[in-house]
């Protein structure tokens, strides 16, 4: 699934200090969990009948793409940046309760990304297809509970920069309806200023206004 990327010039690049500094340590990556306001968001796929799992995702991997620290990886010990992210997630299969693993393209609509997410989920019976690719946002949510953090699993690889996204149960607060969303990033290319750009401009997309 691998879509083009360039190699980053170590010695010309603003990060290449910060990027040294953070790829060498134990545990690279950490959360910041935040609440969103989907009132404006849900009214408006629920009058278009489509699934919010599905449009939540298109949602941030569409805001999430247009932030350029979000599309850093690394490859055979290379920093690259990629052209463009796709998308990876958890769903749940009724019968089982067993979660599996589905990978879908980005696109370029939300109707067509739900399209495409929704057959892809029925369609895949296995629970894991295989490695996951590097240019992936891995996304899992938990609508059962309302939470205010999360943590996850890590393979030990400090070079995996993958960014994980996560979200809770929706709940009605001061007359709007809020989700916790949580953003695990790896802290050698996303600070903390670029989460605040990509909550900023997620919650303008959800309001309606991008």
């Amino acid at each position: 699934m691998d879509t083009g990327y360039r190699i980053i010039d170590m010695k010309t690049w603003k990060r290449a200090a910060h990027c040294e500094v953070f790829r060498n340590i134990a545990l690279p990556k950490y959360d910041v969990t935040v609440e969103l306001d989907i009132t404006n968001f849900y009214r408006t796929i629920k009058t278009k009948n489509l699934p919010f799992t599905f449009s939540f995702i298109f949602a941030v991997t569409k805001c999430a793409n247009e932030i350029e620290e979000f599309r850093y990886r690394f490859i055979k010990g290379d920093f690259v940046l990629y052209d463009k992210i796709n998308t990876s997630f958890t769903y749940l299969d009724e019968k089982t309760e067993l979660f599996k693993v589905v990978n879908v393209k980005t696109r370029d609509s939300l109707d067509e990304y739900v399209k495409a997410a929704s057959g892809a989920a029925k369609s895949q019976a296995e629970y894991f297809t295989g490695p996951l690719g590097n240019d992936i946002f891995q996304f899992s949510g938990v609508p059962w509970i309302k939470y205010t953090h999360v943590s996850h699993t890590h393979n030990g690889n400090p070079e995996n920069a993958t960014p994980m996204f996560d979200w809770g149960k929706y709940y009605e607060k001061d007359g709007k309806l809020c989700l916790p969303f949580s953003v695990c990033v790896h802290h050698s290319f996303v600070d903390g200023i670029h989460i605040g750009r990509l909550i900023d401009r997620l919650q303008k997309y959800l309001n309606g206004n991008i």
